[in-house]
């Protein structure tokens, strides 16, 4: 009896100690299902606000992108604005960060753009213009369906006029500077003076610029230009080449680099048969008068005298077998008076 009641005693205590620990484990699995779905809710309030953040950020950050390199005069005249040339123009497509292009419209209207090369836009509102560089992303298979953007950020409202050797209407809506006109239209021909007159409404003299040899490193051609200015480009000086040379005529002085008496001489095509280097004669304008410049060409030829830069209106003249005999009989003032002759029938 007795080992029959420790018997129960000790099943019942067993059963409760069983009891005990199925009870210490649920609760235990429900504290961790707790803890667990509150650390996962945590991470998923976290995930949430790191993702809103992000979010954020990445307005902010599209936002800054674009805002700083925003002209603050940008225009956007509307989708009916013309476009033409001379306006500064930004393209883009939408949700295509990759795709942006800020460029000039040139005089012709043309544009070059990324993967599509140049299009034309002159005449085309800025709807129109739209449409067209989206019908050439999508048709060359650059993208699906390309939402394009052009945004206006200079736009021309009057022009500047070039006359003279270079004859162009260049625009300018407030202010361009004159270089930046010049190589607009096309830059200075090599017959073209570096001396470049500026006339400008209420001024009574005109604005005279000294390019020096480079326009592209010329300090002075920083000199602003506004619209309804005249920029005046003259011929560039000349020297000529009279008598006995196997080309006569005027060669034009490019004042990029300077041009010496032996370089005329080779760029005439030598001395013809009938004349010889002793004969040589310079001939300069000084002031309103001619004179003759002693130059002992041979002693130039054989590098014992420095070779003479030519100035402006020089004549280079060497007179033929006939020409000598009158010439010994007249001295200077015959020679003066024949190149004089021979330059009036070459000009005319």
């Amino acid at each position: 009896m007795t080992t029959l009641l420790r018997s129960g005693c000790m099943a019942r205590g067993l059963r409760f100690i069983l009891l005990c620990v199925l009870i210490a484990s649920c609760c235990a699995a429900g504290m961790g299902t707790a803890v667990a779905q509150g650390g996962t809710s945590g991470m998923s309030t976290g995930s949430s606000s790191s993702g809103a953040q992000s979010s954020e950020s990445a307005g902010q950050s599209t936002t800054q992108s674009s805002m700083p390199g925003a002209n603050q005069s940008m225009l956007y005249p509307g989708e009916d604005f013309q476009l033409g040339p001379g306006d500064l123009i930004t393209i883009t497509v939408f949700l295509q960060p990759e795709y942006q292009s800020t460029v000039r419209v040139d005089l012709d209207g043309n544009v070059k753009l990324p993967f599509i090369g140049s299009v034309n836009l002159k005449g085309l509102t800025v709807r129109a213009a739209q449409t067209l560089i989206a019908d050439r992303l999508r048709e060359g298979e650059f993208y699906r369906h390309p939402e394009v953007t052009i945004k206006v950020l200079d736009t021309v409202n009057s022009t500047v006029t070039i006359t003279g050797e270079v004859q162009r209407i260049v625009p300018v809506s407030t202010q361009r500077s004159l270089k930046d006109v010049l190589l607009t239209a096309g830059g200075l021909p090599a017959n073209a003076s570096h001396t470049i007159k500026i006339v400008r409404p209420g001024l009574t003299e005109p604005i005279v610029v000294n390019l020096g040899t480079d326009l592209a490193s010329s300090d002075t051609a920083n000199v602003p230009v506004y619209p309804h200015d005249f920029i005046q480009i003259s011929r560039a000086s000349v020297v000529y080449v009279l008598g006995a040379f196997a080309r006569q005529g005027s060669v034009p002085l490019d004042q990029a680099a300077p041009l010496t008496l032996l370089q005329l001489a080779a760029l005439s095509g030598g001395i013809n048969f009938e004349g010889s280097y002793k004969d040589l004669r310079l001939i300069r304008t000084v002031g309103t008068e001619r004179k003759v410049v002693d130059v002992d060409i041979k002693k130039v030829r054989d590098g014992k005298a420095p070779d003479p830069v030519l100035q402006a209106n020089d004549i280079l003249f060497l007179p033929t077998n006939e020409m000598k005999a009158v010439l010994k009989s007249m001295g200077a003032g015959g020679i003066l008076g024949i190149a004089t002759v021979l330059l009036a029938i070459h000009n005319y």
